[in-house]
């Protein structure tokens, strides 16, 4: 595969699955203590890795689960954020300005801080309650956070007795590494034709929904505008027929993700509308990749998770053929701002 370390990729996202045990012991000790609620709080892209999680308890938990920008509660706090508040704070880095500053916040309120962090010797590594350390680089960071975000919310819910297959879930989830491995290589051939899609133009419009819509919006903001310089336009496919529509034309390209949750019908809405006005529409679907042995229930939870292996294989094509390497920035972490 292009650039691509194999080995590397096991022992990241097999770090963060060996991470399961941990969380749920965690977590178990914060709702014995009476934990009434959680906070996904990370900044940027690491907030967006935390949607299909904090979506998965406003969905199927009754267990309050907010989602935040840090830059906006560190102005105006919540009511909600107390001591009986569990905060869960991504950073690969461990070092992200707003992240940082809201760690502060949350211990003056008394919440109860998990850091997800790349790095232990980090502000946000040594000033968590409890620090997850994963190592991982940009092209392997989402899977890593995806999977551990995802065992807080199905440990929140085994312990409020409202999911019963636990274990099931969390033995075929620990298989994920080797299988997504094999999702890349098996979609290595396919990878450079749809990055001359996506380099094919400077606009694009990009949708998904349910628990794929964040992977859309992620590949949107933080792959093709941040480390491409490529012009887009997120829009949830909810949306999609509420204003976005009526930029779809001949020679515009809509670029959709399709998952395998409850919410795929409404991807099909816009697959089944687009070739009728544009003759640019690409579709990645999860129900193409095989994932032996792994069911159904657990294909829906992990789609996003195998969009971003897939995507990593995309982005690796697309930094070549652009001649524009996924690391050069023109001003994040290059100018004060």
């Amino acid at each position: 595969m292009l650039n691509f370390d194999e080995q590397r990729f096991l022992r990241i996202q097999s770090g963060a699955v060996a991470l399961r045990k941990r969380l749920d012991d965690v977590i178990i000790s914060c709702l014995e203590k009476g934990a009434e609620n959680i906070f996904f709080l990370g900044t940027g892209g690491a907030a967006i890795l935390m949607q299909p999680a904090a979506q998965l308890l406003q969905r199927r938990s009754r267990f309050p689960a907010f989602i935040d920008m840090p830059a906006e509660l560190f102005l105006t706090g919540s009511a909600n954020l107390t001591e009986k508040s569990i905060v869960v704070i991504p950073s690969l880095s461990g070092t992200t300005k707003e992240s940082v500053a809201l760690l502060a916040k949350a211990k003056e309120a008394g919440a109860t801080v998990l850091t997800l962090v790349g790095h232990a010797e980090t502000p946000l590594g040594k000033g968590a309650d409890h620090a997850f350390v994963n190592f991982a680089e940009d092209d392997t960071s989402c899977e890593s956070f995806y999977l551990q975000s995802l065992f807080i919310a199905l440990s929140i819910m085994r312990h409020r007795g409202e999911i019963e297959n636990y274990e099931q879930i969390a033995a075929e989830l620990e298989t994920l590494p080797q299988l997504l491995l094999e999702v890349k290589r098996a979609y290595e051939d396919k990878a450079e034709a749809f990055a001359r899609v996506l380099a094919g133009s400077d606009y694009h419009i990009i949708t998904g929904a349910g628990n794929v819509w964040p992977e859309a919006f992620y590949y949107g903001m933080c792959i093709l505008e941040e480390m491409q310089w490529i012009r887009t336009r997120p829009v949830h496919a909810s949306d999609f027929f509420h204003g976005t529509l009526e930029l779809v034309e001949k020679g515009v390209s809509v670029i959709l993700f399709k998952g395998e949750d409850a919410l795929r019908p409404l991807g099909d809405r816009v697959q089944n509308f687009a070739p009728n006005y544009t003759d640019r529409l690409t579709v990645l679907d999860t129900a193409d990749f095989a994932l032996p042995g792994v069911s159904d229930e657990v294909r829906g939870l992990v789609s996003p998770i195998v969009l971003a292996s897939v995507l990593e294989r995309i982005s690796a094509h697309l930094e070549v053929m652009r001649d524009h390497p996924l690391t050069t920035r023109r001003y994040y972490k290059r100018v004060a701002y």
